[in-house]
């Protein structure tokens, strides 16, 4: 099944701070913030939700169809994008842009500060769903604010299931505008913090939000994920990485996984297993897109850590 991955693509200047932010930073002075990090190593990665989510269902052997706009400084991505085999023939750039690009500092704990340059990113409405053909499944990840709208409409319009993943985009929404968002999306994916913001915006329980949709995911990072699902919560265990080296992209790798058993029809335990694994696969590789299991590994893991294999 060809699956639609709208959001962004972007390059990602990840930077690890040797120490803990909760140390340097006093709360009674958050008033007059003016700190600065030391961080010794960095490194330049593809990344953008689109890219990444796309990377790590084809890893699974999914057939992603990626939906971007991108800058005049993209050529690497474009380059990328045609040696891993995907179909990137929705991937538009804008002229006078530069590609999205996140500059994340990461500390000890695995606590992120990002700045975030949508550049080109902004001009994603010029992608209409329509324009891609035998699309099965799709997801609305997070992107600019009008082509979220725009292509979660479309989807709906065409009668495309689709999953709203609204990420750190979702402080741009009010509670009204979410949910409309959910109103019209097959499934919705997020993380805990996500989660209570997304209660507290549009003052709904998470029952009460799964009730409106097929599926609410919600992912609490090492302790798992839970999903809401058919009147039923299914409990998710996280699965133990090899190390731990780069949280960044593990959520992305999650709704790969997600993706590939919603595309091939799994139940919902064995869904969320599968996205477990991904996530665990990913953090231990530095960057959102350099872990390169083959499907044997991921159902090698899957079958340690559950006892049985998903394929």
């Amino acid at each position: 099944m060809r699956t639609l991955i709208c959001g962004s693509l972007a390059y990602d200047t990840i930077m690890v701070f040797e120490g803990r932010f909760k140390d340097q930073i006093l709360p009674d002075q958050v008033h007059i913030l003016n700190v600065a990090f030391l961080v010794p190593a960095l490194r330049r990665e593809f990344g953008g939700t689109a890219g990444n989510i796309a990377y790590n269902l084809h890893l699974l052997g999914g057939a992603p169809v990626v939906m971007a706009t991108v800058g005049e400084d993209a050529a690497p991505y474009f380059d990328r994008l045609a040696k891993l085999g995907f179909d990137h023939g929705h991937v538009k750039t804008v002229a006078g842009a530069f590609t999205a690009q996140a500059f994340i500092t990461t500390d000890l704990d695995d606590n992120q500060i990002t700045a975030f340059h949508p550049g080109a990113m902004s001009g994603s409405p010029v992608n209409h769903v329509r324009d891609a053909h035998d699309i099965g499944l799709g997801i609305v990840a997070p992107d600019s604010r009008e082509g979220m709208v725009q292509h979660a409409r479309e989807f709906a319009d065409a009668k495309i299931p689709f999953i709203f993943d609204p990420g750190q985009a979702l402080p741009m929404f009010s509670g009204p505008e979410l949910m409309e968002f959910i109103d019209i999306a097959d499934y919705v994916t997020v993380n805990d913090y996500e989660a209570r913001m997304l209660a507290e915006r549009t003052q709904r329980s998470f029952e009460d939000l799964a009730r409106s949709v097929k599926a609410l995911i919600v992912t609490q990072g090492g302790m798992g994920s839970t999903i809401y699902a058919d009147e039923a919560v299914h409990i998710i265990p996280s699965v133990k990485p090899e190390r731990i080296a780069d949280p960044t992209g593990c959520g992305d790798a999650y709704r790969g996984g997600l993706l590939y058993g919603l595309a091939r029809g799994m139940d919902w335990p064995t869904t969320g297993r599968l996205a477990s694994t991904m996530g665990a696969l990913k953090i231990a590789y530095q960057g959102p897109q350099n872990h390169e299991p083959s499907r044997d590994r991921v159902a090698e893991v899957f079958e340690q850590v559950f006892s049985y294999r998903p394929w």
